[in-house]
């Protein structure tokens, strides 16, 4: 029996980073733009590449905190695919439920870094999507980015986690959330998390400077667990008792991406573990600050004793229940 079963698209990512662009962004600094200078060469001062994408992301960070994952997504048959098989394999993701499609490509990313901060540009093939007949029952299902031919794949899941008691975790990838809340309404209820960051949960639940009316919108939808991370100013969930507010841990910075991924897996693998909300909140910050010391989604997902490092390293940082910074809650052994 696995632990999770993760379940989206998988890419290759190349990341390039440059310094001669800027930012241009509206007086509320809600909407920036990237700005290069147009028919022109662009220097480049850096370039990698790393297999990819949310649902693998979450795979490989599941496998190094110690749960048994498997990863169902549909792949081309090209050297991108070898190299994402390679990876599951060399992280000891079960194989078992890939599909790989004759005389397709993998899907294709390009990642700009600049000043820290990342632009995507995505290329994504149609796929045929369908959940194998033969998925064993796990503990909890992470859903998230897929294509736009997802219906029916969503159908087979939430079958596959009412029949099997799962857990569902859903992290809406970008079709999901152009969609919007009608098409994605089914998952939602069934979800027992939800996680978003907060341009996500506004553009799914209506603009709100409140943090705390936003997750009570979310758990509106159904989720039991509702969870907004805000970048530089820390994460939140709600369980529709507790609202609980985490800072970051103050660690070294290299580019963000991935660590919306990283946060999810430690938060999920914190629960998984046996441990409360407060903790797992802090499993999900020690996961996400460690990715985003390294370029790329995966180089800094944790294992067991580096993880174990920060949280005691960070032990003086701790969620507080949001309406009286009074309280800190307890943290579980």
């Amino acid at each position: 029996m696995l632990d999770i079963i993760s379940i989206g698209d998988a890419t290759l990512d190349t990341f390039i980073k440059i310094h001669d662009a800027t930012v241009t962004c509206t007086l509320v600094k809600k909407h920036c733009q990237l700005c290069l200078d147009y028919a022109n060469k662009i220097p480049i001062t850096r370039l990698d590449q790393k297999v990819a994408g949310n649902a693998l992301n979450n795979a490989v960070g599941a496998s190094r905190l110690g749960m048994r994952a498997g990863f169902y997504s549909v792949i081309g048959n090209d050297h991108t695919g070898d190299q994402i098989m390679r990876r599951l394999k060399h992280e000891k993701v079960s194989l078992k439920y890939m599909k790989i499609e004759k005389g397709k490509h993998t899907n294709y990313s390009v990642v700009l870094n600049f000043q820290g901060e990342r632009t995507l540009l995505t290329y994504s093939y149609a796929r045929h999507y369908a959940l194998p007949k033969d998925l064993e029952p796990a503990f909890w299902v992470y859903y998230t980015a897929i294509g736009k031919k997802h219906a029916r794949l969503e159908s087979q899941i939430l079958k596959y986690v009412r029949d099997n008691r799962v857990k569902l975790a859903f992290n809406p990838g970008t079709v999901h959330l152009k969609e919007g809340v009608r098409k994605i309404r089914d998952v939602l209820r069934e979800c027992e998390i939800v996680f978003v960051n907060k341009e996500e949960a506004e553009e799914l639940v209506g603009d709100s400077a409140d943090i705390p009316e936003l997750l009570a919108r979310l758990h509106g939808l159904g989720p039991r667990i509702a969870v907004i991370t805000d970048a530089k100013n820390g994460a939140y969930a709600s369980d529709t008792i507790h609202t609980y507010h985490l800072p970051i841990f103050p660690m070294k910075f290299v580019e963000a991406t991935g660590a919306g991924d990283a946060f999810a897996t430690g938060f999920v693998a914190g629960l998984h573990h046996g441990n409360n909300l407060p903790e797992a909140l802090r499993w999900g910050a020690a996961n996400a600050g460690s990715v985003v010391g390294k370029i790329g989604p995966q180089d800094g997902l944790l294992k067991f004793p580096d993880l174990h490092k920060i949280l005691h390293r960070f032990i003086k940082i701790q969620p507080k229940i949001m309406g009286d910074g009074r309280k800190t809650a307890l943290v579980s052994a």
